[in-house]
């Protein structure tokens, strides 16, 4: 299945996706199969600020452990309650309800610089 075009993509697996002037941040299709079951998700706020490249937090699945990451410089702004109290609706819906965090970029053009849908798939080989 392709991943949604109406998102941008980082190589770490996790999207992006603009909406008016905030950044939604969750996990692709494909890292969601490669974790299996998710068991524990946890954000990490460092007062808010985050830096494209850096940690967001951890997820933890059945079979292992990962880091987060952001791939835009701003502020999370909120984070998804529902995906810490119940981690498995990342499995469920990645795309949808089980978004991570919310952040408010410092540039929103740096979100085009990002893998688009077709080139994401190209790296995953899907």
């Amino acid at each position: 299945m392709p991943s949604p075009d109406d998102r941008r993509y980082i190589e770490t697996h996790e999207w992006h996706k603009l909406e008016n002037d905030l950044v939604t941040i969750g996990l692709s299709r494909f890292a969601v199969d490669e974790l299996t079951d998710i068991t524990f998700v946890e954000i990490q706020r460092r007062d808010g600020a985050i830096a494209a490249g850096e940690a967001l937090g951890e997820i933890e699945s059945v079979k292992t452990t990962s880091e987060i990451f952001c791939g835009i410089d701003g502020q999370i702004v909120e984070i998804n309650g529902a995906i810490i109290d119940n981690p498995s609706i990342i499995n469920t819906d990645p795309f949808g309800a089980g978004w991570l965090v919310r952040v408010r970029p410092n540039d929103t053009s740096r979100i085009e610089s990002l893998m688009t849908a077709d080139t994401y798939d190209a790296h995953t080989g899907h």
